[in-house]
């Protein structure tokens, strides 16, 4: 498990059907260490932090085995590392294998996986196709989120390895997927509740979509 590329980007103002919306979601390759902060990479900014950055995501991975479905969608698009706003590309890191809770050392920062990402339309802007979001989240390939646990510096290059494996046995995936197409999976929603790294919002949605049992 490794890094491939460390990827930033400062915020940009972006004309999209005639108005102007503010956007990070384009990330380039950093070059040589750059710090990991409890909020962010030195170097990266988040645009809009009602629902983007915070401690719960903190950085942004992107697993890049998913690279070649996506070329296979888009032949014609330039798919650099980055194209997903993903903060590190990563390779052997898949979201049916990393599960809420773990802590992962990368570099020296070490960090803990929160939540799968959901996007919002800014991923269609990057596209350039309304049906982006619709599409990103059909495929199940999220990536995921960290929170920064101990704050240090990371490299392209740099090996990733577990620190912590968490007793819980929820995926990234299987979030991803109660969210979307095992909406009704009322086992996995409790097991979800039950998360205590799982952040509050994620918790409080599942909780909402459980039944009552019966009297």
């Amino acid at each position: 498990m490794r890094v491939l590329s460390v990827n930033v980007g400062s915020p940009r103002r972006i004309d999209w059907h005639g108005r102007e919306v503010f956007t990070s979601i384009w990330k380039t390759p950093a070059k040589g260490r750059v710090r990991v902060g409890q909020l962010n990479l030195a170097g990266d900014q988040q645009s809009d932090l009602s629902v983007h950055g915070g401690l719960d995501k903190a950085i942004y991975v992107y697993p890049s085995e998913h690279y070649k479905f996506w070329s296979r969608e888009f032949p014609s698009m330039d798919l650099p590392w980055g194209a997903f706003g993903e903060n590190l590309t990563t390779e052997g890191l898949l979201e049916g294998e990393m599960k809420i809770g773990d802590h992962i050392r990368i570099g020296s920062a070490e960090c803990a996986v929160t939540q799968p990402r959901m996007p919002c339309y800014k991923l269609g802007i990057r596209f350039g196709r309304e049906d982006m979001v619709k599409r990103f989240l059909a495929s199940g390939r999220t990536g995921f989120y960290l929170s920064v646990l101990c704050e240090g510096e990371v490299g392209s290059g740099d090996s990733i390895e577990f620190t912590l494996r968490d007793p819980h046995e929820v995926t990234v995936a299987d979030i991803a997927s109660l969210y979307g197409h095992d909406a009704g999976n009322q086992t996995l929603l409790r097991r979800a509740v039950d998360l205590p790294v799982l952040p509050a919002s994620w918790r409080d949605y599942f909780r909402k979509r459980l039944w009552e049992p019966d009297a």
